[in-house]
C-alpha cells in the first residue's frame, strides 16, 4: 500500500509540473480559438502588439490546428501574428472533406487574421505541412502581392517557377525520402538556391537530421529555420530564446498517467497467472504474424466492391479498423485453437455477475485514465482529442472493429514476464508495419498509412502497459478498444 502511495503521489506530482511548464510556455502570448464561416481557427500573437507582421500557418491531410502550435508559439514569441485553422473534414472543422476547396479556408483565415487588433496585413507570409505546403505554395503563386514568404515544410507538389512564390523555404526530414527527393526537385523548379530576399527571390532547403514527416513539426531545428527565415524576408531581429518544448512536457504528463493506472491496477484488476506451454506459445505467434497478411488480402481483394478509404465515414480510418478486425479474427483463430480451456472462460458461480461487472468497472477505469494520459494534456499542445458530434457517433463502430485484435493481444501476453512481453509488443510492432505496408502498396487510397507508422510502436506501448498492469485480458482488451478507437476517430478526417 505504501509503494502505491509513493508512486501515485509522485505521479501527480509529474502531471502538475507539466501543466505548469506547458501553460508557461504561453506567458505573454494571446491565445484564442474561435470559429468563423465553419472554420475553427486558432490565433496566436504577442499580447503586447502593434503591427506584427501575419503568418497563416496550414495543417497536413489527417492533421489540425494544434498539431501545428509548435510553429505558431516560436513565431508568436519572435513577435508574429499567427492564424492556423482545421481544414475541412479534420479534426474540429465538421464538414467533410471536399465540402469546400481547401483554398476557401485559405480565404477565411485570411480574413479572420486581418480583423485582429495590432497586426500587419501588409506584411505576411504562409507556412504549410504536406498537403498544407502544397495549399500555402499555390496561396502564395495566386496572391504574390499578400505573401511575401512561403514556408514549405515536407512539401507536396506545386508549380513553383524562379520568379513565384516570393521568398519559399523548403524543409524536409531527413528519414522521409521522398519529401526530400520533391523539395530538391521544387528547389531546382524555382530556380535553385538565393538570399536575394528584397527582390523576393530567395530560395533555400533545410534538412533537418533525425526526423521523418511527422516528429520534424516537433522539431526546434524547424521551428528555428522558420522563424530565421521570415525574419529575413521582413528584415526583422527578433528574439531568438524561445524554443518550443510542450512536447517533452506532454511526455511527462502521459508518464505521469500511467504512473497513476500502475498505482490503481492492483485494486481495479484480477490477475490471471498463465501456464505456457510451447505448442500454445507457438499458435499465439503463428496467429499475430498471419493475422496482418491475411488482413491486407482481404482488403485487397474486397477493394474492387467495397469503397475502402472512405469506409464508415472517415478517410482511410474506417478502413484500418476493419484491417484490425480482420487481423484479429485471423490471430484468435489461430492462436486460440490451442489456449488453455481455463482462460477467458466464464466464472461458473453465483458471483459471476459481480465479476463481469467488476471487469467493466476495471476496463472503463483504465480508459479513462489512458483517455487523459493521450488526450487531456493532447488538446492543448498537439491533437483535436475532444470528438465531434459526427466523430463520437462512429466510435463505437471503430470500437468493434479493433476489439478481436486488442483481444487476441491481451490473451497472448496473459502472465508472461517482461522480456516475453517486450517481445510480444516487437512482434505485433514489426507484423503490423509489414502488414500496414502492403496495405499502401496494393490498395489505392491507403497510401497515407504510410507516413502514420512511426506512431504504431507508441499506440502499441501503451497497450502493452495496460495489458502488463490490470492483467486481466476481458478488461484491457476492451479498455485497449475504446481508447485506439478514439484515436482512429480524433485523427482521419471525415469523408462523409
Amino acid at each position: 500500500m505504501r509503494r502505491r502511495r509513493t508512486v501515485l503521489g509522485f505521479s501527480l506530482l509529474l502531471i502538475v509540473v507539466s501543466w505548469w511548464l506547458v501553460s508557461s510556455a504561453g506567458r505573454g502570448l494571446e491565445r484564442r480559438d474561435f470559429v468563423v464561416d465553419g472554420v475553427p481557427l486558432l490565433f496566436i500573437a504577442p499580447e503586447q502588439r502593434e503591427s506584427a507582421p501575419v503568418v497563416l500557418i496550414a495543417h497536413g491531410f489527417s492533421g489540425s490546428r494544434l498539431l501545428m502550435q509548435g510553429y505558431a508559439y516560436t513565431l508568436a514569441h519572435a513577435g508574429y501574428a499567427t492564424m492556423a485553422w482545421d481544414f475541412a473534414g479534420n479534426a474540429a472543422h465538421a464538414r467533410p472533406k471536399g465540402a469546400r476547396s481547401l483554398q476557401e479556408d485559405v480565404e477565411t483565415a485570411w480574413r479572420a487574421v486581418a480583423q485582429q487588433p495590432g497586426v500587419d496585413t501588409g506584411r505576411a507570409a504562409i507556412l504549410g505541412h504536406s498537403m498544407g505546403s502544397g495549399v500555402a505554395m499555390e496561396a502564395a503563386l495566386r496572391h504574390p502581392d499578400r505573401f511575401a514568404a512561403t514556408v514549405a515544410i515536407s512539401p507536396t507538389h506545386a508549380d513553383v517557377r524562379p520568379g513565384a512564390p516570393r521568398n519559399l523555404l523548403l524543409q524536409a526530414g531527413s528519414l522521409e525520402g521522398r519529401f526530400v527527393a520533391n523539395a530538391r526537385a521544387l528547389l531546382a523548379a524555382a530556380g535553385g538556391p538565393n538570399q536575394d530576399m528584397a527582390a523576393g527571390l530567395g530560395r533555400a532547403l533545410v534538412i533537418v537530421p533525425g526526423v521523418e514527416h511527422i516528429s520534424i513539426l516537433f522539431h526546434p531545428r524547424s521551428h528555428r529555420a522558420a522563424r530565421e527565415w521570415l525574419d529575413k524576408t521582413f528584415d526583422r531581429r527578433s528574439s531568438g530564446r524561445y524554443s518550443d518544448r510542450r512536447i517533452l512536457w506532454y511526455g511527462l504528463h502521459l508518464l505521469g498517467w500511467l504512473g497513476v493506472m500502475a498505482a490503481w491496477a492492483p485494486q481495479l484488476g484480477r490477475r490471471s497467472p498463465r501456464a505456457g506451454r510451447r505448442r500454445e506459445r507457438l499458435s499465439w505467434w503463428a496467429g499475430v504474424v498471419a493475422g496482418p497478411l491475411v488482413a491486407t488480402a482481404t482488403l485487397a481483394a474486397l477493394q474492387s466492391v467495397v469503397d475502402l478509404p472512405s469506409l464508415a465515414g472517415f478517410l482511410v480510418g474506417g478502413a484500418l479498423a476493419l484491417w484490425f478486425l480482420v487481423a484479429g479474427l485471423a490471430w484468435l483463430f489461430i492462436g486460440g485453437r490451442w489456449r488453455e480451456r481455463n482462460v477467458g472462460a466464464r466464472e461458473e458461480t453465483p458471483g459471476a455477475s459481480v465479476s463481469r461487472a467488476r471487469t467493466l468497472l476495471t476496463a472503463m477505469s483504465a480508459f479513462v485514465i489512458l483517455w487523459m494520459a493521450m488526450g487531456a494534456m493532447a488538446q492543448v499542445v498537439w491533437l483535436q482529442w475532444w470528438l465531434i458530434t459526427p466523430r463520437l457517433v462512429r466510435w463505437p463502430l471503430l470500437a468493434l472493429g479493433v476489439f478481436p485484435w486488442m483481444w487476441a493481444s491481451a490473451q497472448a501476453q496473459a502472465g508472461r514476464p517482461l522480456l516475453h512481453r517486450l517481445l510480444w509488443w516487437f512482434g505485433q510492432c514489426l507484423t503490423c508495419v509489414v502488414g500496414l505496408l502492403l496495405l499502401a502498396l496494393w490498395v489505392p487510397g491507403m497510401g497515407f498509412v504510410v507516413l502514420l507508422l512511426p506512431v504504431v510502436p507508441i499506440i502499441f506501448a501503451l497497450l502493452a502497459v495496460t495489458h502488463a498492469l490490470l492483467e486481466h485480458p476481458p478488461a484491457s482488451a476492451l479498455a485497449g478498444a475504446l481508447f485506439f478507437a478514439w484515436a482512429l476517430a480524433a485523427v482521419f478526417p471525415l469523408a462523409t
